[in-house]
């Protein structure tokens, strides 16, 4: 568990293991772009923060998968426009992928940022 002296918005670590995740989860899409019925994975976080942010009371049990709360889910739209039943589209794919990408780098940089505020303060604000 991390230490909220250390960073007290816990949240990061958090969303940071659901980025990790998430490009796990649409690498996998891509992957399978030809595998006959198919469907695509997604993940879901974002709508447990919000509502753990909302209520302030933590749920870990929500998800079956992951204690934090992420969980990995079928996508549910179950349209395919596909006749083989799977419902990958690359372009989609690459387009969260990028985004992801994105997500994960600016998390690092905040945490980059909390180390470096802590190495501060320990060299006495030199």
């Amino acid at each position: 568990m991390p230490s909220k002296l250390l960073f007290p918005n816990s949240n990061v670590e958090r969303a940071l293991d659901a980025a990790w995740l998430r490009n796990n989860v649409i690498s996998q899409n891509i992957a399978n772009v030809d595998t006959p019925g198919y469907k695509r994975k997604v993940v879901r976080f974002e709508e447990f923060l919000n509502n753990e942010m909302k209520t302030g009371k933590i749920n870990s049990g929500q998800s079956k998968i992951y204690p934090d709360g992420i969980s990995v889910t079928e996508d549910p739209s179950s349209s395919s426009y596909r006749s083989d039943g799977n419902n990958v589209d690359i372009e989609h794919e690459m387009a969260l992928l990028a985004a992801n990408n994105l997500r994960y780098n600016t998390l690092i940089q905040r945490i980059n940022g909390n180390f470096s505020k802590l190495k501060n303060v320990i060299r006495g604000g030199r």
